[in-house]
């Protein structure tokens, strides 16, 4: 009689859930919360998230990790960070009025989009910081 052989079954890639989400802010952006507990609150885009279609608001969302100390020489200790929101509860700030506006896309003759405000009409610059 063969003895039995156990084979691990070969892991399968993460299947993506949510489409990838064209946003309409990028890193650098001046935004404010239109909705939720940090409603009101204006900050920069620290970090856009695509595939997830979620931004970082520099001051908005604020969670508490505690962080073990490590060799390199952090300390342990509680450190506050900010958490990723849902791109479509902010709004981007208009630089000419500093007021939030939509956004429109607008393809221009040499085939580059840019974006438009809704509020004023004038394209708004893609800061690249």
């Amino acid at each position: 009689m063969k003895p039995l052989v156990y084979k691990k079954s070969k892991r399968q890639p993460k299947r993506r859930t949510t489409p990838k989400v064209k946003l309409h802010v990028t890193r650098g952006d001046m935004v404010v919360v239109i909705s939720g507990d940090d409603k009101g609150k204006r900050g920069k885009v620290l970090r856009a998230i695509p595939d997830r279609g979620r931004v970082v608001v520099e001051g908005v969302n604020i969670v508490k990790r505690h962080r073990k100390a490590t060799q390199q020489g952090e300390e342990s200790g509680i450190i506050q960070k900010a958490a990723a929101i849902h791109a479509s509860k902010v709004m981007l700030i208009d630089p000419k009025q500093d007021r939030p506006t939509r956004v429109r896309r607008k393809v221009t003759k040499d085939g580059t989009v840019e974006r438009v405000s809704v509020r004023t009409g004038e394209s708004i610059p893609r800061s690249r910081a």
